[in-house]
């Protein structure tokens, strides 16, 4: 990676956000990431550089032309990624990874995997508000109500269908409309999901404030797992009664032609379009970084707190406010009780699914510190972590950068050993067994089983976070010592052991956060 680092004045973590809104300074950013891009691309495409290289000259210049003329944009560290290396995280597409998982194995009941990578690692799809899964992640309304689904569930409503439900069981709002006895007022559409479509209304009885409203569809089973978010929510509400802790607030509920909907306080961007729009393949600065990992993980101390597992933390799940300074978690529609846990292999979007769950082991809270983890590196990079398009290519990533599991994870798990289930991961003897793609035949459909013996990690954590010396120069001390502490803390939130991962107490005491 190329490093391009700027330097802020100010010991406020919040000033991140608040950097020079000079011309001359963005003209002199945007041209130094055009020649470092235009090189790159010739380091790599030499033989194509006719037809490649404009490509890339053209996609960087429109980038250049679509980028925000906003303050955050100089939080951009200025690391131009290797187009050739990874998933780029802007570009993810998290509503139709259900699918994958489905064709590699089948989603179990209950479980709520609804991530993907359909992206290309060059360039960025614009974001769209209809990919939302139950989010109320996107700044504009949206002109059009579209709805793309990644599941074809065949339960009829709970309700005979009318004017103002589907055949699917979605609510047909209008904009305009009012809901609960004409209390709220419908001005925006927020996005559709697998649970419910969101909208955005004014309420009447509060000067027209803003709110997010879940518009639950007409099936029982839909409604029953949203009576369930509402319970946790209220009790974590009731643990939080100052609003400190960073979790969504939930307000009231109210029912609306056979539809429950849930107020929400209304937020901003989510964590994704903050990449989206302005760090696209770059990622945040540290400074930007350490208050939203701050405030990441003083949400995970209070689910810690009320024994509750998020399972479904990402970037998407995250909403910024419009300041950009205060961040919330949001989406517990998979979070449970850890009494609740079940075994099974697709918790969690799998990119940010931890090892314990590919396995087939007990799960606690750590599984959400090993999504946390996932997501900072995102954050800081704007690429992802781990990309395996199955659970078992996710299992050989872990092992590149982290090393082998032990014996006694493996051999306890469910999915851990072929003595155990056949289509388990690793051989009596704990070698790795890696389905791979058929290089004779080039089909997804045709795997083979390669049995892979790993010893140490082939790559290193820190070689994606920390500059080199080159690199380093011209760069502060305590930078240099921000991300280093940084690698540091990633390091031990992606601990394969659950048991040796960093506590959420420990990573609030990191020095990453109190150098």
């Amino acid at each position: 990676h190329q490093h391009q680092h700027q330097h802020q004045d100010t010991h406020d973590e919040y000033d991140a956000f608040d950097s020079l809104d000079e011309s001359e300074l963005e003209r002199r950013a945007i041209e130094d990431r055009k020649k470092r891009r235009d090189a790159l691309m010739a380091k790599f495409d030499k033989g194509t550089q006719n037809t490649e290289s404009t490509q890339s000259i053209q996609s960087t210049q429109q980038a250049q032309h679509t980028h925000p003329a906003t303050p955050f944009t100089e939080n951009l560290k200025g690391i131009v990624t290797d187009p050739h290396e990874g998933i780029s995280a802007a570009d993810y597409n998290y509503t139709l990874d259900r699918r994958e998982d489905v064709d590699s194995g089948g989603v179990a009941d209950g479980a709520t995997d609804t991530a993907t990578a359909t992206a290309t690692t060059t360039s960025p799809n614009p974001p769209s508000s209809d990919a939302s899964d139950d989010d109320m992640f996107a700044l504009q309304p949206s002109k059009k109500q579209k709805r793309s689904h990644t599941t074809t569930n065949t339960s009829k409503p709970s309700l005979p269908i009318d004017g103002s439900t589907d055949s699917e069981g979605y609510y047909m709002h209008t904009f305009g409309e009012r809901l609960d006895n004409n209390r709220y007022i419908v001005f925006a559409s927020l996005g559709v999901g697998m649970f419910s479509k969101v909208v955005r209304v004014k309420d009447t009885h509060a000067h027209d404030k803003e709110y997010a409203v879940k518009i639950i569809r007409s099936q029982e089973s839909m409604k029953k797992a949203a009576l369930k978010e509402v319970n946790l929510l209220e009790r974590l509400k009731e643990l939080d009664a100052e609003d400190r802790k960073h979790v969504v607030r939930i307000e009231r509920t109210f029912e609306h032609r056979g539809h429950l909907c849930i107020v929400f306080e209304s937020l901003g961007m989510n964590l994704r379009e903050i990449l989206k729009r302005f760090g696209a393949n770059v990622g945040i600065n540290i400074k930007a970084l350490r208050a939203y990992a701050h405030q990441i993980l003083l949400a995970l101390s209070l689910l810690k707190k009320a024994n509750v597992m998020h399972a479904d933390m990402k970037p998407d799940n995250i909403l910024v406010s419009e300041n950009k300074a205060l961040l919330k978690v949001c989406d517990l529609g998979s979070a449970a009780d850890v009494s609740e846990g079940d075994i099974t292999p697709y918790l969690v979007s799998r990119f940010y699914r931890a090892p314990e769950i590919i396995l087939g082991l007990p799960y606690d809270t750590a599984i959400d510190m090993w999504s946390v983890g996932c997501t900072l590196y995102e954050m800081y990079t704007g690429q992802i972590l781990f990309s395996g398009r199955s659970n078992n290519e996710m299992l050989k990533k872990m092992m590149e950068l982290k090393g082998k599991f032990n014996h006694k994870m493996i051999k306890k798990g469910v999915y851990g050993t072929r003595k155990v289930d056949n289509n388990a991961h690793f051989t009596e003897h704990f070698d790795f067994i890696s389905n791979e793609v058929d290089k004779m035949t080039n089909q997804a459909s045709q795997m083979v089983a390669k049995t892979l013996p790993f010893s140490r990690p082939t790559k290193d954590l820190r070689d994606k976070i920390i500059p080199s010396i080159a690199e380093q120069k011209g760069m502060k001390e305590d930078e240099i010592k921000s991300l280093h502490a940084f690698a540091d803390l990633l390091d031990k939130m992606l601990s394969l052991d659950p048991q040796k991962r960093i506590s959420v107490r420990d990573a609030l005491g990191h020095p990453f956060f109190t150098a």
